[in-house]
Order: C-alpha cells, then structure tokens, then sequence
C-alpha cells in the first residue's frame, strides 16, 4: 500500500545522487577558475542539500490541510516578495535580470517559492469557490488576478522560462478543476500574444527564438544550444567518462547549473540521459497517483499542482538542453547547481508525502475491499 510514496522517494534520492555526483564534475573548472576551490559549488550545494532535506522533512510533517486553511497569506507573501526582488538596492541584478534577494551570504530566488505558491493558491481557490469554479466570474476573473500579478510580476524580471512554466501549470490546474474550457483557452491565446509581442521588443528573447529557428544564420545566438547538442554527440552511448567533459572547460556556457543534463550526456552518455528522463517521467505517474488517491478534492489539486511544476519544469529543462526548445533560463530539478530550486522541490514531494500518509491505502481508514483495490500501488 505504500510503494507509490517509497517509489516517490526512491526517485528523488537517485536523482539527488546523479545531481550532487555531476555537480562535482560540471563545476569542477570554474570553482577552480573563479573561487581557486574545484569543490567551491559542490560544497555550497551540499549545504544547500542539507536545507533541503529539513524542508522536505517539514514538508511531509505538516499536514497538507494547513496550506488549504492558509493559502491567502502564503499567495500575498509570494507577490510581496516578488515586488522586492524589483526594488532597487533590494534586489538583487545579475546578467541583466533582477531575480535574486541577498540577505548575507545567501542569495534567493522568490520566484521558486511563487511556483508553490501558485499551487497552494489556486488548489484554495477552487476547492474554496466549489461548483462556481464553473462561470466566468469564480473561474477565470478572480483567479485571474492572482495569475496576472505573479506571472506580471516573474515577467518584469525578466524571467520568461518561469513565467510560461506558472501559467501553464495555472492553466491545467483551472481546467481540471473546472474552470470554463473556452475562456480558458482565450486567456491562453491572449497571454501567448502578449508574450509573442514581448519577445519581439527584447533583442535578447528574440535573437534566442531567431536562433532555435534558423541557428544557421545567427551562429552568435545559437552558440549555447550548438555547445549543448555537441556535448551529447561527444558522449555517444556510453560516455567520454566520469570527470572527462570536454564541454565544462568554458566551452558550455552554465555547464553546472541549466545544461548540467548535457554534461550527463557527455561524461555517462546516452543511457544516463534516458535515465533521467525515465526517472521524471517515474516521478510524474507517482505523483499522479498519489494525488488521486487523495481523501479530499484540495489534495487532489495540490498533489497533481506539485508533481506537475516539478516534471513540466523538467521537461521544459529537457527540451531547451536537447534542442527541442529555445533556450530558457530553468534549473533540472534536483539536479542542477542552486538552493532557492531545490529547496521548494524537496518542500514540494514533502507535502505529496504527506498527503499519501493520508490517502485512502490508509489501512486503518478503508474497508477491506478497498484496501485490495489499491494493492497494486
């Protein structure tokens, strides 16, 4: 009865393995470089690691019913800090982008927390509303304004990787919890128009699709994902070796953090690559399951909300590393270099952890013949 949640679990610890395993690779030349420590990022992330894993603790401890009761405060908390990380001398501007908050020596991402906020909010939300979630008023207007604030505001940034991941995750999480299909889709319409007209007037963001497209006649722009696609042809199928990139010596730009896949093409090959990919695809049918078998409609929408930024974010991730999408500023979960993302993923399985403990393969709360239902879990 508990093999979806030990599988869970058992997936992350992997993938937590394989990451902490090529960040000591992947990082090993510009520690050296830029710190004079080859180990600089590796001990960084394991303390990070270490954070994490409390979170997560706290994550499966807390139970999930305290998001449902608290969601308001958790969704004005998120907007509030995404307000700061724009204010000057508050936020923090690195390469162009103000995503980051500096408080001592450790800098986060408020963004990462949105992403859980978004799902505790919306899950509120609906589960608040009932069956009004059905008009226009309850399922698009309101809930609407709550999306435009934190995607607004993710976007000002600007960060357009994690904008579409929130509102496509907030757009599911509408639509399988009843919100009116046809607005949503005009919504949807309306937001990719906007985003379109928002990547033609920022050179950076247009030069990368112009690139993805035509990366041929725009070398300059196209130079990361060449470097990326090179990586994997290098590693073949079984890899040029643990410690033996080619790629990390500068000649792929965030080799440790957004393309860390690439170097796990390039050093273990084509087989590790489908492992990872296997591995999230593992961890999405967990976390469905889990969230089905919750006892009441709001776990049900946070545990799917969860599991699906964790693997959306995976795949977009996956995607722009292979070259099946334009380059996009998204972590691998658990994989790659950063606290601020690994932190809220491992708050994340914390919380479907604890909405498992309390689902209905709970042997003490079923009956018999339900119990034998979910044996197959």
């Amino acid at each position: 009865m508990w093999k979806a949640p030990s599988i869970l679990v058992g997936i992350v610890l992997l993938l937590l393995a394989l990451g902490i395993v090529m960040l000591a690779s992947a990082s090993s030349v510009k520690g050296d470089d830029v710190h004079k420590d080859p180990h600089y990022f590796l001990r960084r992330q394991l303390v990070f690691l270490a954070a994490a894993v409390v979170a997560g603790v706290v994550g499966a401890s807390v139970d999930y019913h305290f998001w449902k009761k608290y969601w308001i405060p958790v969704a004005v908390a998120a907007v509030v800090v995404l307000v700061l990380v724009l204010v000057p001398h508050i936020g923090s501007k690195i390469g162009g982008s103000r995503r980051w908050l500096k408080i001592g020596p450790i800098s986060l991402q408020p963004s990462e927390f949105a992403k859980f906020a978004l799902v505790v909010a919306l899950g509120g939300w609906i589960t608040q509303v009932g069956q009004r979630i059905g008009t226009l008023k309850d399922g698009i207007i309101k809930p609407a304004i709550l999306l435009v604030a934190m995607l607004g505001l993710v976007f000002l940034e600007p960060d357009f990787g994690t904008t579409i991941l929130l509102a496509s995750v907030g757009g599911i999480l509408l639509l399988v919890g009843g919100s009116p299909p046809a607005w949503l889709g005009l919504g949807g319409l309306l937001g990719l128009g906007g985003l379109a007209a928002a990547i033609l007037r920022d050179d950076v963001r247009r030069g990368r699709i112009l690139a993805f497209l035509m990366p041929d006649k725009y070398p300059a722009a196209a130079y990361q994902l060449g470097q990326s696609e090179d990586a994997f042809t290098l590693g073949g199928f079984w890899g040029v070796g643990l410690g033996e990139s080619i790629q990390k010596h500068y000649y792929l730009p965030e080799a440790h953090t957004d393309f860390i896949l690439a170097i796990v093409g390039e050093e273990l090959g084509l087989m590790a690559t489908i492992m990872v990919v296997l591995l999230f695809a593992a961890l999405f049918v967990c976390g469905v399951l889990i969230s089905l078998r919750a006892k009441d409609p709001f776990g049900r929408l946070l545990g799917f909300g969860l599991t699906l930024m964790i693997t959306m974010q995976a795949v977009i991730n996956i995607g722009v590393v292979t070259g099946c999408l334009p380059t996009k500023g998204l972590p691998l979960p658990f994989i790659s270099y950063g606290g601020s993302s690994l932190v809220v993923s491992m708050v994340n399985i914390g919380v479907l952890i604890n909405i498992a403990r309390q689902g209905v393969w709970d042997a003490d709360k079923v009956p018999a013949g339900a119990r034998d239902r979910a044996r197959w879990l």
